[in-house]
């Protein structure tokens, strides 16, 4: 099962990597974000981000507590990390609504913790994969988190062409006072 749960993981990391690296290199056909947001595009989004943090939690449960990570660390780190970084995700979530959060058309945010980062879902959600690798102290969680966060890395970079389309200069000019990540 555990074998099953890694595969699976890595599987579905590859896939959402390879849709956003293609979306990246070709932005007239791309996959993410969806040219139109219809009732299958939650499925589309959902089900891999869900799938994907479902395996890291189930692997971390399973090897919990395998690697010599110090209790302090791990519960003074980890266990932060994880909570902010809900946080910060459902905070804002709560403002977009599911919808424009999983790619329906909407108004470009600059408020709350966008004030700071364009991003600031995506750093949450690596803060939240990161707790996780270092609560569970689990071996597998730590590879399949790397996928996590790679994937979460180059999301932007597909999306911010498409913020520049939908906003214009309004865009531009919120990129050029505000970084991408940090």
């Amino acid at each position: 099962m555990q074998g099953f749960l890694i595969i699976l993981g890595l599987g579905v990391a590859a896939m959402t990597l390879a849709a956003i690296l293609w979306s990246i290199a070709f932005p007239k056909r791309r996959i993410w974000p969806p040219k139109r947001y219809t009732t299958f595009t939650p499925f589309l989004v959902w089900v891999p981000t869900f799938t994907l943090f479902g395996v890291l939690i189930l692997l971390g449960v399973w090897g919990w507590a395998d690697l010599a990570i110090p209790s302090w660390l791990r519960f003074g780190v980890g266990l932060p990390l994880i909570l902010i970084g809900n946080i910060v995700v459902w905070m804002e979530v709560s403002h977009f609504g599911v919808p424009q959060t999983g790619g329906a058309k909407g108004t470009l945010r600059t408020e709350g913790m966008y004030r700071y980062s364009r991003n600031p879902q995506y750093i949450a959600d690596m803060g939240i994969v990161s707790g996780w690798k270092i609560l569970s102290a689990a071996p597998w969680p730590m590879v399949v988190g790397l996928a996590a966060i790679a994937v979460l890395i180059a999301a932007p970079f597909s999306e911010e062409p498409w913020l520049k389309d939908q906003y214009g200069s309004t865009f531009e000019n919120y990129s050029a006072r505000v970084r991408r990540f940090l």
